[in-house]
């Protein structure tokens, strides 16, 4: 592995989940699962694909909560992403299948995730 991006391994993401998640190639992922209509893959290759989703959905949760936890308590954002956490843990709870629809389901995921982050990591709003 080079220093330059980061390889999750397990389904749950948890070894890499403090090292710098390497975006481009899961967003392009994202947005191709996203943009299937009528995909023929059999159910191993959605296997896999579901595999790396939720791989990197677990490493992404855990950036989610540390920069969450961050936050002062006053700060709703903190709330939203507690909110955002405890969908993402039960959609990360439903069993894997090998299929275009459960693929797609932690595509959004992994988007949702990637939103709500992004939201944290921007500055606060100012406050009149």
């Amino acid at each position: 592995m080079s220093d330059t991006h980061t390889e999750l391994h397990g389904p749950h993401g948890l070894a890499d989940a403090y090292l710098p998640l390497e975006r481009a190639p899961y967003e392009a992922l994202v947005t191709a699962v996203l943009a299937w209509k009528n995909p023929d893959l059999t159910p191993r290759d959605y296997e896999q694909i579901v595999l790396q989703l939720t791989g990197h959905a677990h490493a992404l949760a855990a950036d989610v909560l540390r920069h969450a936890s961050a936050l002062p308590k006053n700060d709703g954002r903190g709330a939203l992403a507690e909110v955002i956490l405890r969908e993402a843990a039960g959609h990360l709870a439903q069993p894997i299948r090998g299929t275009a629809h459960c693929a797609q389901n932690r595509a959004r995921l992994v988007r949702g995730l990637y939103t709500r982050l992004d939201r944290l990591t921007e500055p606060a709003p100012a406050t009149t």
